[in-house]
Protein backbone atom coordinates (compact mmCIF):
# COMPACT_ATOMS: atom_id res chain seq x y z
CA UNK A 1 0.00 0.00 0.00
CA UNK A 2 3.03 2.27 -0.19
CA UNK A 3 3.19 5.46 -2.26
CA UNK A 4 5.22 5.08 -5.46
CA UNK A 5 7.71 7.74 -6.56
CA UNK A 6 7.18 9.84 -9.70
CA UNK A 7 8.10 9.09 -12.34
CA UNK A 8 9.54 5.60 -12.91
CA UNK A 9 11.31 5.44 -16.25
CA UNK A 10 10.29 1.78 -16.68
CA UNK A 11 6.61 2.61 -16.70
CA UNK A 12 4.56 3.45 -19.76
CA UNK A 13 2.66 6.57 -18.81
CA UNK A 14 -0.55 5.82 -20.69
CA UNK A 15 -1.08 2.75 -18.46
CA UNK A 16 -0.91 4.99 -15.40
CA UNK A 17 -3.39 7.34 -17.06
CA UNK A 18 -5.68 4.37 -17.69
CA UNK A 19 -5.37 3.30 -14.05
CA UNK A 20 -5.96 6.86 -12.84
CA UNK A 21 -9.14 7.01 -14.93
CA UNK A 22 -10.28 3.65 -13.58
CA UNK A 23 -9.70 4.49 -9.91
CA UNK A 24 -11.37 7.91 -10.24
CA UNK A 25 -14.36 6.26 -11.89
CA UNK A 26 -14.48 3.73 -9.08
CA UNK A 27 -14.29 6.42 -6.39
CA UNK A 28 -17.05 8.56 -7.89
CA UNK A 29 -19.13 5.44 -8.63
CA UNK A 30 -19.00 4.23 -5.04
CA UNK A 31 -19.64 7.72 -3.68
CA UNK A 32 -22.72 8.37 -5.79
CA UNK A 33 -23.99 4.86 -5.12
CA UNK A 34 -23.83 5.54 -1.39
CA UNK A 35 -25.58 8.92 -1.47
CA UNK A 36 -27.99 8.99 -4.44
CA UNK A 37 -31.65 8.59 -3.53
CA UNK A 38 -33.56 5.57 -4.88
CA UNK A 39 -36.12 7.63 -6.78
CA UNK A 40 -33.34 8.87 -9.10
CA UNK A 41 -32.09 5.35 -9.89
CA UNK A 42 -34.02 4.74 -13.08
CA UNK A 43 -32.72 4.23 -16.61
CA UNK A 44 -35.32 6.67 -17.91
CA UNK A 45 -32.95 9.38 -16.69
CA UNK A 46 -30.22 9.71 -19.32
CA UNK A 47 -27.60 10.89 -16.83
CA UNK A 48 -28.22 7.89 -14.56
CA UNK A 49 -28.19 5.48 -17.52
CA UNK A 50 -24.79 6.77 -18.71
CA UNK A 51 -23.40 6.70 -15.16
CA UNK A 52 -24.67 3.17 -14.55
CA UNK A 53 -23.28 1.96 -17.88
CA UNK A 54 -19.84 3.40 -17.11
CA UNK A 55 -19.88 1.69 -13.72
CA UNK A 56 -20.21 -1.60 -15.57
CA UNK A 57 -16.83 -1.21 -17.25
CA UNK A 58 -14.98 0.48 -14.36
CA UNK A 59 -13.97 -2.78 -12.68
CA UNK A 60 -12.82 -4.40 -15.96
CA UNK A 61 -10.67 -1.32 -16.69
CA UNK A 62 -9.21 -1.37 -13.18
CA UNK A 63 -8.34 -5.08 -13.39
CA UNK A 64 -7.14 -4.99 -16.99
CA UNK A 65 -4.74 -2.13 -16.24
CA UNK A 66 -3.49 -3.89 -13.07
CA UNK A 67 -2.59 -6.95 -15.14
CA UNK A 68 -1.00 -4.83 -17.85
CA UNK A 69 1.32 -2.88 -15.58
CA UNK A 70 2.37 -5.91 -13.51
CA UNK A 71 3.22 -8.04 -16.55
CA UNK A 72 4.95 -5.14 -18.27
CA UNK A 73 7.18 -4.42 -15.27
CA UNK A 74 7.83 -8.14 -14.84
CA UNK A 75 9.05 -8.51 -18.42
CA UNK A 76 10.84 -5.15 -18.42
CA UNK A 77 13.41 -6.58 -15.99
CA UNK A 78 14.48 -8.92 -18.80
CA UNK A 79 15.76 -11.53 -16.35
CA UNK A 80 15.10 -15.26 -15.87
CA UNK A 81 12.21 -16.05 -13.54
CA UNK A 82 14.42 -17.15 -10.63
CA UNK A 83 16.40 -13.91 -10.83
CA UNK A 84 13.49 -11.57 -11.48
CA UNK A 85 12.71 -9.48 -8.37
CA UNK A 86 9.17 -8.98 -9.66
CA UNK A 87 8.41 -12.64 -8.96
CA UNK A 88 9.00 -12.22 -5.22
CA UNK A 89 7.26 -8.85 -5.27
CA UNK A 90 4.23 -10.46 -6.91
CA UNK A 91 3.98 -13.12 -4.19
CA UNK A 92 4.48 -10.45 -1.51
CA UNK A 93 1.78 -8.29 -3.11
CA UNK A 94 -0.57 -11.30 -3.06
CA UNK A 95 -0.32 -11.61 0.73
CA UNK A 96 -0.52 -7.85 1.28
CA UNK A 97 -3.67 -7.51 -0.82
CA UNK A 98 -5.32 -10.47 0.89
CA UNK A 99 -4.52 -8.98 4.30
CA UNK A 100 -5.99 -5.56 3.50
CA UNK A 101 -8.92 -7.08 1.61
CA UNK A 102 -9.99 -9.12 4.61
CA UNK A 103 -9.15 -6.26 6.96
CA UNK A 104 -11.75 -4.08 5.23
CA UNK A 105 -14.40 -6.72 5.95
CA UNK A 106 -13.21 -7.73 9.43
CA UNK A 107 -16.42 -8.45 11.39
CA UNK A 108 -15.65 -7.15 14.86
CA UNK A 109 -13.43 -4.73 16.75
CA UNK A 110 -12.08 -7.55 18.89
CA UNK A 111 -8.95 -9.02 17.33
CA UNK A 112 -8.88 -12.30 19.27
CA UNK A 113 -12.32 -13.05 20.72
CA UNK A 114 -14.70 -14.41 18.09
CA UNK A 115 -17.57 -15.74 20.22
CA UNK A 116 -19.70 -12.61 19.64
CA UNK A 117 -19.44 -12.74 15.84
CA UNK A 118 -22.61 -13.91 14.10
CA UNK A 119 -22.70 -16.32 11.11
CA UNK A 120 -23.83 -13.51 8.80
CA UNK A 121 -20.79 -11.47 9.81
CA UNK A 122 -18.50 -14.36 8.93
CA UNK A 123 -20.17 -14.62 5.51
CA UNK A 124 -19.49 -10.94 4.90
CA UNK A 125 -15.89 -11.34 6.06
CA UNK A 126 -15.14 -14.21 3.68
CA UNK A 127 -16.81 -12.57 0.66
CA UNK A 128 -14.28 -11.70 -2.06
CA UNK A 129 -13.82 -8.12 -3.18
CA UNK A 130 -11.43 -6.23 -5.48
CA UNK A 131 -8.29 -6.48 -3.34
CA UNK A 132 -8.45 -10.25 -2.86
CA UNK A 133 -9.28 -10.75 -6.53
CA UNK A 134 -6.33 -8.67 -7.75
CA UNK A 135 -4.05 -10.39 -5.23
CA UNK A 136 -5.05 -13.83 -6.49
CA UNK A 137 -4.76 -12.68 -10.11
CA UNK A 138 -1.23 -11.31 -9.60
CA UNK A 139 -0.24 -14.64 -8.09
CA UNK A 140 -1.75 -16.32 -11.16
CA UNK A 141 0.31 -14.05 -13.44
CA UNK A 142 3.50 -14.99 -11.61
CA UNK A 143 2.61 -18.68 -11.94
CA UNK A 144 1.85 -18.35 -15.66
CA UNK A 145 5.16 -16.56 -16.23
CA UNK A 146 6.93 -19.42 -14.46
CA UNK A 147 5.12 -22.12 -16.44
CA UNK A 148 5.77 -20.35 -19.74
CA UNK A 149 9.49 -20.04 -19.08
CA UNK A 150 10.00 -23.50 -17.55
CA UNK A 151 8.30 -25.38 -20.38
CA UNK A 152 9.24 -22.88 -23.12
CA UNK A 153 5.62 -22.19 -24.00
CA UNK A 154 4.30 -19.25 -26.00
CA UNK A 155 3.45 -16.65 -23.34
CA UNK A 156 0.58 -15.19 -25.34
CA UNK A 157 -1.09 -18.58 -25.83
CA UNK A 158 -0.67 -19.43 -22.16
CA UNK A 159 -2.20 -16.14 -21.04
CA UNK A 160 -5.00 -16.25 -23.62
CA UNK A 161 -5.88 -19.85 -22.74
CA UNK A 162 -5.94 -19.01 -19.02
CA UNK A 163 -8.14 -15.95 -19.56
CA UNK A 164 -10.60 -18.00 -21.63
CA UNK A 165 -10.63 -20.63 -18.87
CA UNK A 166 -11.73 -18.06 -16.29
CA UNK A 167 -14.21 -16.41 -18.63
CA UNK A 168 -15.95 -19.56 -19.84
CA UNK A 169 -15.61 -21.23 -16.46
CA UNK A 170 -18.05 -18.62 -15.17
CA UNK A 171 -20.86 -20.36 -17.07
CA UNK A 172 -20.44 -23.52 -15.00
CA UNK A 173 -19.14 -22.08 -11.74
CA UNK A 174 -22.13 -19.77 -11.30
CA UNK A 175 -24.56 -22.68 -11.16
CA UNK A 176 -22.66 -24.71 -8.58
CA UNK A 177 -23.28 -24.21 -4.86
CA UNK A 178 -19.63 -24.55 -3.95
CA UNK A 179 -20.21 -23.97 -0.23
CA UNK A 180 -21.98 -27.35 -0.10
CA UNK A 181 -18.75 -29.14 -1.04
CA UNK A 182 -15.81 -27.05 0.14
CA UNK A 183 -15.13 -24.62 3.02
CA UNK A 184 -16.78 -21.20 2.70
CA UNK A 185 -13.51 -19.17 2.60
CA UNK A 186 -12.50 -21.10 -0.54
CA UNK A 187 -15.98 -21.33 -2.05
CA UNK A 188 -16.33 -17.56 -2.02
CA UNK A 189 -13.50 -17.31 -4.55
CA UNK A 190 -15.46 -19.38 -7.06
CA UNK A 191 -18.89 -17.76 -7.26
CA UNK A 192 -20.88 -14.80 -5.97
CA UNK A 193 -23.68 -16.76 -4.35
CA UNK A 194 -22.51 -15.86 -0.85
CA UNK A 195 -21.95 -12.15 -1.42
CA UNK A 196 -18.62 -12.08 -3.24
CA UNK A 197 -18.52 -9.13 -5.61
CA UNK A 198 -15.52 -10.33 -7.63
CA UNK A 199 -15.03 -14.12 -7.67
CA UNK A 200 -12.16 -15.43 -9.79
CA UNK A 201 -14.70 -16.65 -12.38
CA UNK A 202 -14.79 -14.55 -14.55
CA UNK A 203 -12.94 -11.56 -13.04
CA UNK A 204 -9.46 -13.07 -12.93
CA UNK A 205 -9.69 -13.28 -16.71
CA UNK A 206 -9.68 -9.48 -17.03
CA UNK A 207 -6.38 -9.20 -15.14
CA UNK A 208 -4.79 -11.95 -17.21
CA UNK A 209 -6.04 -10.33 -20.43
CA UNK A 210 -4.27 -7.17 -19.31
CA UNK A 211 -1.19 -9.33 -18.82
CA UNK A 212 -1.24 -10.17 -22.54
CA UNK A 213 -0.95 -6.48 -23.40
CA UNK A 214 1.74 -5.99 -20.74
CA UNK A 215 3.87 -8.75 -22.25
CA UNK A 216 3.37 -7.35 -25.74
CA UNK A 217 4.46 -3.87 -24.69
CA UNK A 218 7.55 -5.24 -22.92
CA UNK A 219 8.52 -7.39 -25.90
CA UNK A 220 7.98 -4.54 -28.37
CA UNK A 221 9.52 -1.37 -26.91
CA UNK A 222 8.02 1.92 -28.14
CA UNK A 223 5.34 0.06 -30.14
CA UNK A 224 2.73 2.06 -28.22
CA UNK A 225 3.87 5.18 -30.06
CA UNK A 226 3.15 3.73 -33.50
CA UNK A 227 -0.13 4.09 -35.40
CA UNK A 228 -0.44 0.36 -35.98
CA UNK A 229 -0.63 -0.16 -32.20
CA UNK A 230 -3.73 2.04 -31.94
CA UNK A 231 -5.28 0.52 -35.06
CA UNK A 232 -4.74 -3.05 -33.91
CA UNK A 233 -6.17 -2.38 -30.46
CA UNK A 234 -9.20 -0.72 -32.04
CA UNK A 235 -9.70 -3.62 -34.47
CA UNK A 236 -9.49 -6.24 -31.74
CA UNK A 237 -11.91 -4.25 -29.57
CA UNK A 238 -14.35 -3.94 -32.45
CA UNK A 239 -14.11 -7.66 -33.21
CA UNK A 240 -14.83 -8.59 -29.58
CA UNK A 241 -17.85 -6.28 -29.44
CA UNK A 242 -19.20 -7.78 -32.68
CA UNK A 243 -18.68 -11.29 -31.28
CA UNK A 244 -20.52 -10.32 -28.10
CA UNK A 245 -23.42 -8.79 -30.04
CA UNK A 246 -23.65 -11.74 -32.43
CA UNK A 247 -23.52 -14.18 -29.52
CA UNK A 248 -26.43 -12.41 -27.89
CA UNK A 249 -28.48 -12.82 -31.07
CA UNK A 250 -27.59 -16.52 -31.11
CA UNK A 251 -28.82 -16.83 -27.52
CA UNK A 252 -32.10 -15.18 -28.45
CA UNK A 253 -32.50 -17.55 -31.40
CA UNK A 254 -31.62 -20.74 -29.49
CA UNK A 255 -33.16 -20.06 -26.08
CA UNK A 256 -35.78 -17.41 -26.78
CA UNK A 257 -34.20 -14.97 -24.32
CA UNK A 258 -30.97 -13.09 -23.71
CA UNK A 259 -28.59 -13.95 -20.88
CA UNK A 260 -26.40 -10.97 -21.67
CA UNK A 261 -26.57 -9.42 -18.21
CA UNK A 262 -26.22 -12.69 -16.29
CA UNK A 263 -23.55 -15.33 -16.83
CA UNK A 264 -23.26 -15.02 -20.61
CA UNK A 265 -19.71 -14.69 -22.04
CA UNK A 266 -21.13 -12.16 -24.51
CA UNK A 267 -21.06 -9.45 -21.84
CA UNK A 268 -17.40 -10.30 -21.18
CA UNK A 269 -16.52 -9.91 -24.88
CA UNK A 270 -18.24 -6.52 -25.01
CA UNK A 271 -16.58 -5.31 -21.82
CA UNK A 272 -13.10 -6.25 -23.02
CA UNK A 273 -13.85 -4.59 -26.35
CA UNK A 274 -14.85 -1.38 -24.58
CA UNK A 275 -11.74 -1.54 -22.39
CA UNK A 276 -9.60 -1.82 -25.52
CA UNK A 277 -11.45 1.15 -27.04
CA UNK A 278 -10.64 3.22 -23.98
CA UNK A 279 -7.04 1.97 -23.94
CA UNK A 280 -6.73 2.97 -27.59
CA UNK A 281 -8.03 6.48 -26.94
CA UNK A 282 -5.92 7.10 -23.85
CA UNK A 283 -2.72 5.72 -25.40
CA UNK A 284 -3.26 7.85 -28.49
CA UNK A 285 -3.82 11.01 -26.46
CA UNK A 286 -0.82 10.23 -24.22
CA UNK A 287 1.48 10.25 -27.26
CA UNK A 288 0.20 13.71 -28.22
CA UNK A 289 0.83 15.20 -24.80
CA UNK A 290 4.46 16.05 -24.08
CA UNK A 291 4.09 16.16 -20.32
CA UNK A 292 1.29 14.75 -18.17
CA UNK A 293 0.21 16.52 -14.97
CA UNK A 294 2.03 15.09 -12.00
CA UNK A 295 -1.21 14.40 -10.13
CA UNK A 296 -2.40 12.09 -12.92
CA UNK A 297 0.75 9.99 -12.60
CA UNK A 298 0.42 9.92 -8.81
CA UNK A 299 -3.18 8.74 -9.03
CA UNK A 300 -2.30 6.05 -11.54
CA UNK A 301 0.60 4.73 -9.49
CA UNK A 302 -1.31 4.59 -6.18
CA UNK A 303 -4.67 3.13 -7.12
CA UNK A 304 -4.74 0.49 -4.38
CA UNK A 305 -4.08 3.03 -1.63
CA UNK A 306 -6.86 5.24 -2.99
CA UNK A 307 -9.21 2.28 -3.15
CA UNK A 308 -8.49 1.25 0.43
CA UNK A 309 -8.90 4.74 1.92
CA UNK A 310 -12.07 5.74 0.07
CA UNK A 311 -13.76 2.42 0.96
CA UNK A 312 -13.04 3.00 4.66
CA UNK A 313 -14.45 6.53 4.44
CA UNK A 314 -17.61 5.50 2.60
CA UNK A 315 -18.40 2.05 3.98
CA UNK A 316 -16.45 2.06 7.23
CA UNK A 317 -14.76 -0.89 8.92
CA UNK A 318 -14.93 -2.74 12.21
CA UNK A 319 -13.16 0.22 13.82
CA UNK A 320 -14.94 3.19 12.24
CA UNK A 321 -18.44 3.97 10.96
CA UNK A 322 -18.66 4.83 7.29
CA UNK A 323 -20.64 7.69 5.79
CA UNK A 324 -23.13 5.11 4.52
CA UNK A 325 -24.34 4.70 8.11
CA UNK A 326 -25.39 8.35 8.22
CA UNK A 327 -26.34 9.33 4.67
CA UNK A 328 -27.32 6.09 2.93
CA UNK A 329 -29.17 7.05 -0.27
CA UNK A 330 -30.15 10.40 1.24
CA UNK A 331 -29.07 12.98 -1.38
CA UNK A 332 -30.50 14.32 -4.60
CA UNK A 333 -28.50 14.40 -7.84
CA UNK A 334 -26.80 17.74 -7.18
CA UNK A 335 -25.58 16.88 -3.69
CA UNK A 336 -24.52 13.38 -4.78
CA UNK A 337 -22.37 14.85 -7.57
CA UNK A 338 -20.93 17.39 -5.13
CA UNK A 339 -20.07 14.56 -2.72
CA UNK A 340 -18.36 12.63 -5.53
CA UNK A 341 -16.31 15.67 -6.55
CA UNK A 342 -15.33 16.23 -2.92
CA UNK A 343 -14.16 12.64 -2.59
CA UNK A 344 -12.13 12.88 -5.80
CA UNK A 345 -10.47 16.07 -4.57
CA UNK A 346 -9.76 14.49 -1.20
CA UNK A 347 -8.09 11.43 -2.78
CA UNK A 348 -6.03 13.66 -5.07
CA UNK A 349 -4.87 15.82 -2.17
CA UNK A 350 -4.00 12.73 -0.17
CA UNK A 351 -1.55 11.30 -2.72
CA UNK A 352 -0.16 14.75 -3.49
CA UNK A 353 0.60 15.57 0.17
CA UNK A 354 2.09 12.15 0.86
CA UNK A 355 4.32 12.45 -2.19
CA UNK A 356 5.37 15.98 -1.15
CA UNK A 357 6.17 14.75 2.35
CA UNK A 358 8.25 11.84 1.02
CA UNK A 359 10.19 14.12 -1.32
CA UNK A 360 10.87 16.63 1.46
CA UNK A 361 11.99 13.83 3.77
CA UNK A 362 14.22 12.39 1.01
CA UNK A 363 15.87 15.78 0.38
CA UNK A 364 16.48 16.14 4.11
CA UNK A 365 18.18 12.74 4.24
CA UNK A 366 20.38 13.67 1.27
CA UNK A 367 21.31 16.99 2.85
CA UNK A 368 22.25 15.37 6.17
CA UNK A 369 24.14 12.50 4.55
Amino acid sequence: MKISPVPNKERILFIDVLRAFAVLMMVQGHTIDVFLRKDYRDDVYVLYYVWNFMRGITAPIFMFSAGTIFSYLFKAKNKPFNENPRAKKGVKRFFILLFFGYLLRYPDRAIVYFHTIKPEQWKTFFAIDVLQLIGFSILALVFLEYISEKYKLNIYKVFAGSAIFFFLGNIFSTNIKWANFIPLPIADYLYNGMGSNFPIFPWCGFVITGGILGNYLANNPLIYKEKKFFKNLFKIGTLLIIIGGAGDLVELFLFGQSYFWSFSPNLIFVRIGLVLYLTTGISFLATKIEKLPKIVILLGQNTLLIYFVHVIILYGSAWNPGLVNYFDKAFNVGYSILAAISMLVLMSLMVWFIDAFKRKHFRKLIKNA
